[in-house]
């Protein structure tokens, strides 16, 4: 199976073109990501995951956070390594790396948030729009898409962030 047609990342593009939940996007990329023999921060995946994080932040004003994350993923799509050549089509990349050297300018212009198509090829257009209906997807523009992390219960991020602290001192 081609990579772009696994069904975790035909879910990225529901949300990530669909409704522009870029926080379900990094969460269903991350778990597809640890599922790959070569798990490493250089796999392509990753690029896609810093992308939909950057976007995150950027709607929900984190403009540090954003630029840092989308200039990351900018770097992943720009190096990518030859031994992921699979992952050079059906999604064109070039594309996407004018598109974050578009949002990257307009933050540091000042200038709000703007959302991209991810631009695939028909092909995986046609799965994706056929993984839909199995999606219970939120409006696009609603505050449980945008603010979406705060949502969701951090209690063992809470306590992994205090054992953490703890084993340090």
């Amino acid at each position: 199976m081609h990579p772009y047609y696994h069904p975790l990342f035909l879910q990225f593009i529901v949300y990530f073109n669909d409704n522009q939940d870029y926080f379900e996007c990094h969460e269903v990329l991350e778990e597809y990501w640890k599922e790959q023999e070569d798990f490493s921060k250089d796999h392509p995946l990753t690029g896609y995951i810093l992308m939909a994080t950057g976007l995150y932040h950027w709607r929900r004003g984190n403009i540090a956070g954003a630029s840092r994350t989308l200039n990351k993923a900018l770097v992943r799509f720009r190096e990518m390594p030859v031994q992921f050549s699979d992952y050079l089509e059906e999604v064109a990349l070039d594309e996407v790396i004018d598109q974050l050297e578009y949002c990257l300018t307009r933050i540091e212009s000042g200038a709000g948030f703007r959302s991209f198509q991810l631009p695939v090829s028909r092909g995986l257009q046609m799965e994706a729009d056929n993984f839909k209906p199995q999606l219970s997807l939120l409006p696009k523009d609603s505050a449980s898409v945008i603010h979406k992390h705060m949502q969701r219960d951090r209690s063992d991020i809470l306590l992994q962030r205090e054992e953490k602290k703890k084993g340090s001192r």
